[in-house]
């Protein structure tokens, strides 16, 4: 019943959906360019022969099957690979690292016409969905049209449990689509199968074997000589409400590094939303810290408070830069994001008590001693300073997270294998 009433109002309510896609391109959430894309209407040739199509939603998970679309496409020479996302940051980043015979485009609005005009196009000979988006729509039609398909690196936080026990039925009709359900570990796997899941195993976190974020050699060794061996930390892929906390703990830990003399402190904040630039860079100014935009090109003084890097996929040449990082969504209830890509490039981690979407990782790495949790922006501040002051204290923390992200090639060939017989199936 509840599908029936989803298929019927995003069939009726296209002049909705084509004012919120407006809307979302205005605020540079969609690329203008590609916008048809998101009707179902193809940019790209598909290429001739067998193709297998991967759904990832945003950038972390779209970083996270890079390894796997290698693998296949290196072991598998016949086959081609099409991955969708539906963030602009995505497609930015899998425009850059997307091997040869790998295609992106844009995941069609789940509006039933386009989602066919998709389907139709595109012809996958099997589907891998990532982590937990399920749009009803596209996952109901593609199983209509007999397309084998898995839920790869499957993930469901007790909150979205919870909600999908309301509609037992729906949940247990959308998980029946899948052929092969590949869970992160076995509490996820519990919840998939207390809401009717049958066929799930349990394969590790993909995030695991992903291999270390990609940095130019000419930009790193520009913004070493730019930062001219002052202290520095990292603000990561933080969250609105976070910006501010970064700005108090820049301004305490500041005040304390000046008292003992150097080189006064640089803050690098990279948000998770780039696009958000002008906005946090108005608020730190107002503030009374002195900032320098990546995006507009400012050249970093010995009087720069905050590097604002509103840019995209250059994660991993901060990370290389900075000894400490903050991983953001941490401390607003966003679920955290991905701390394992500092700890894979030798960075001791921050993070608030919100890591509910990596809490495997965020307890492995605080086994290791590599991280440590403050509870809000006052704690933020303190941990900052404690740490630059004390360096012995910060490498040995930094040395700690290096050795725990240590790549798990075993989670990606186990994907590969579970994997094998839907795309042993694959027409050539």
């Amino acid at each position: 019943m509840i599908l029936s009433l989803y298929r019927a109002a995003t069939t009726a309510g296209l002049p909705l959906i084509d004012l919120l896609l407006w809307r979302r391109a205005e605020r540079g959430k969609e690329d203008r360019s590609r916008i048809e894309e998101r009707r179902g209407v193809p940019s790209l040739e598909r290429p001739p022969g067998a193709l297998v199509w991967l759904h990832a939603a945003s950038l972390g998970e779209a970083q996270s099957i890079l390894q796997l679309v290698e693998r296949l496409l290196r072991e598998r020479p016949d086959l081609s690979a099409l991955v969708t996302t539906g963030t602009v940051t995505s497609a930015d980043m899998l425009a850059r690292r997307l091997p040869a015979r790998a295609l992106h485009q844009y995941v069609p609005v789940d509006r039933l016409a386009w989602v066919q005009r998709f389907l139709d196009y595109w012809r996958p000979d099997a589907a891998f969905w990532v982590e937990s988006e399920l749009w009803p729509n596209l996952l109901l039609e593609a199983q209509a049209r007999g397309i084998p398909m898995a839920l790869i690196n499957a993930r469901m936080s007790d909150k979205s449990s919870t909600a999908w026990h309301r509609a037992p039925g729906s949940a247990r009709r959308l998980l029946d689509a899948f052929d092969i359900i590949l869970a992160q570990d076995e509490t996820i796997a519990a919840r998939l199968r207390g809401l009717g899941a049958e066929r799930v195993s349990i394969s590790g976190n993909l995030k695991l074997a992903a291999s270390a974020l990609p940095a130019e050699v000419d930009a790193l060794v520009t913004l070493q000589d730019a930062f001219a061996n002052r202290p520095l930390w990292l603000a990561a892929s933080t969250h609105p409400g976070e910006e501010a906390m970064v700005a108090a703990a820049h301004r305490h830990a500041a005040g304390i590094l000046a008292a003992q003399g150097g080189p006064g402190l640089l803050t690098i904040l990279v948000p998770r939303h780039p696009q958000r630039g002008s906005e946090i860079a108005a608020m730190i100014e107002a503030s009374g810290l002195r900032v320098a935009r990546r995006s507009a090109g400012d050249r970093i003084t010995a009087e720069s408070d905050i590097y604002l890097a509103d840019t995209t996929g250059e994660l991993g040449l901060f990370y290389r830069l900075s000894p400490l990082a903050f991983i953001g969504g941490s401390l607003v209830p966003r679920g955290g994001q991905n701390m394992l890509e500092a700890a894979q490039l030798g960075c001791a981690i921050l993070h608030g008590p919100h890591v509910e979407n990596f809490r495997m990782i965020a307890d492995d790495l605080a086994a290791a001693g590599a991280t440590r949790m403050v509870e809000n922006g006052e704690g933020l501040a303190g941990a900052v300073a404690h740490l630059l002051s004390r360096p012995a204290e910060l490498r040995a923390m930094a040395a700690a997270a290096g050795e725990a992200a240590h790549i798990k090639a075993g989670v990606l060939d186990d994907v590969v294998r579970a994997l094998a017989p839907l795309l042993d199936h694959a027409r050539a």
